[in-house]
């Protein structure tokens, strides 16, 4: 073989490598920018739990992707809309006596209507998670922090009555967003997800917005 066959053979090897380099570099961001998108905060958590390995934490967003990415959301009737608005308040209103007891109880009713809605229930905790990060991704922190305030075993572990409402008023966000109304396209309506006014127990018009008691320093052991 000739001195400049194999350097023609060669010089063919290296475009053909740079070439492949250059569109695994074009297609990467693109993708990145894309579940940086869809997931959020998530995404960087993502990175986070990959110890910084981007490429990592996109194989693992793209598994959740293909694995929940079809579900469709089952819609509400306005009754159950009305009785999920209802028992927010409710939560709310107890936070000022008992802040562990409401956080825990907001918790399960987040599970609760995440199930309702067409995720995975709350016993499928983790499952339930990746699902609800797929289309929820960018209020999920919220729940997150209500579900470790209420399995948290030790005083230690425990951040205290403002650590609590902060965790109750981010929870509310993915609260609201899995109670709006699902348009014809099967998506979000957003535009409205404020719940219609409803009854609590002490008998007040109540929206499902931050009450006082979440937003003043006077719940007991505040």
């Amino acid at each position: 073989m000739s001195t400049g066959l194999i350097i023609a053979l060669i010089v063919i090897v290296a475009v053909a490598v740079v070439a492949a380099a250059l569109i695994l570099l074009a297609r990467r961001p693109q993708g990145g920018r894309t579940l940086r998108r869809r997931f959020g905060p998530e995404y960087d958590r993502a990175v986070a739990q990959h110890d910084g390995d981007a490429r990592a934490a996109e194989r693992d967003l793209a598994e959740r992707v293909k694995r929940h990415g079809s579900l469709r959301e089952r819609p509400l009737e306005p009754a159950a809309r009305d009785e999920y608005a209802a028992r927010w308040g409710a939560v709310q209103e107890r936070f000022v006596d008992s802040p562990q007891e409401a956080v825990a109880e907001a918790d399960r009713l987040v599970a609760e209507l995440a199930g309702a809605r067409g995720f995975p229930d709350g016993e499928r905790y983790e499952e339930q998670l990746d699902a609800l990060s797929v289309h929820h991704g960018h209020h999920l922190h919220g729940y997150r922090r209500v579900h470790q305030a209420t399995y948290a075993t030790t005083a230690g572990a425990d951040g205290g009555t403002e650590e609590l409402r902060a965790s109750m008023v981010e929870a509310r966000a993915l609260f609201e967003e899995l109670l709006a109304p699902v348009r014809e396209d099967g998506r979000q309506d957003t535009a409205g997800t404020a719940p219609a006014a409803a009854s609590v127990p002490d008998g007040r018009s109540h929206r499902a917005h931050v009450p006082s008691v979440l937003t003043r320093r006077h719940a007991k052991g505040s």
